[in-house]
């Protein structure tokens, strides 16, 4: 699933190409996609200015003037940006009309993404897709003495957190990895282990591990690529994700696999250790 730096490369990729262009049509070949009425969502996106871009976690944010279109891309979602004579294949669900003359196509091979059309509000996050989703990471509103006190009397682990999106959005299983082990901690360490310093760690660490995979467009893991002529070399940097068998860039250890969280999970044995 695309993170919040791949989704953040989309989006600066997006903006790039497609600057203030005019959506003229939209053709939708897979209704679940649309998390509305399709018709009314076609109608409503007709003629819309794309006013700017933004992102919160892993969402993608469109301002349309009146109305913001937001896209969650899921697991495999992608945008392209074709012209109208090349072929689509089974897996593109949306096609957007440009008033250039070119077409934006969402691609979806297992058709999990989701769009939604909403009337502006003047807090975003008043809108019912973000109902349960956290500040985004970069967010000023996040910091040591916020997750402290929601989280140090809770008796899940430190990926499990990561991985809540209701607590910091954006982080998925590669980054969560790649944090645990840039904090030295085992990935099972308990939440309410952690002194307040620790949260404060974790912001900045995690900060950093984002803010660098960004500058280099993102993880390229499977099938992720941003669709648009950008593709992610932060796996080049990737200090534990991934990587079992290798040796820890740190100690040279063995680095292991495990389940957490549901997820599969790489730590190094040595330098993470249990709180």
């Amino acid at each position: 699933m695309p993170e919040l730096p791949e989704v953040e490369t989309v989006v600066r990729t997006l903006e790039h190409q497609l600057q203030q262009i005019e959506i003229m049509d939209c053709r939708v070949l897979w209704d679940n996609i649309i998390a509305m009425d399709t018709q009314a969502f076609i109608e409503t996106i007709r003629h819309k200015k794309i006013q700017g871009y933004h992102r919160h976690g892993k969402y993608l944010m469109f301002d349309l003037g009146s109305y913001d279109f937001i896209v969650h891309l899921r697991m495999e979602g992608k945008f392209y940006v074709q012209a109208p004579q090349e072929p689509y294949d089974k897996h593109t669900h949306v096609i957007f009309s440009l008033s250039d003359g070119r077409e934006l196509r969402y691609h979806d091979t297992r058709k999990f993404g989701k769009m939604v059309l909403y009337p502006k509000l003047e807090n975003y996050r008043e809108y019912p897709c973000f109902a349960h989703i956290g500040p985004d990471a970069f967010d000023e509103e996040l910091c040591a003495d916020s997750l402290y006190r929601m989280l140090h009397k809770k008796k899940t682990c430190l990926k499990a957190v990561l991985l809540d999106q209701s607590v910091m959005a954006g982080i998925g299983n590669i980054y969560a990895d790649e944090i645990c082990y840039a904090m030295r901690m085992h990935p099972e360490t308990k939440i309410s282990h952690l002194r307040k310093k620790d949260f404060a760690v974790l912001i900045t660490e995690t900060r950093r591990i984002l803010s660098g995979a960004i500058r280099a467009g993102g993880t390229t893991i499977r099938s992720y690529t941003s669709s648009l002529g950008v593709d992610g070399r932060f796996q080049l940097k990737l200090k534990v994700h991934a990587r079992k068998g290798e040796a820890c860039p740190n100690c040279q250890g063995e680095i292991k696999k495990i389940t957490v969280a549901g997820r599969g999970t790489y730590y190094c044995p040595t330098c993470q250790k249990k709180r």
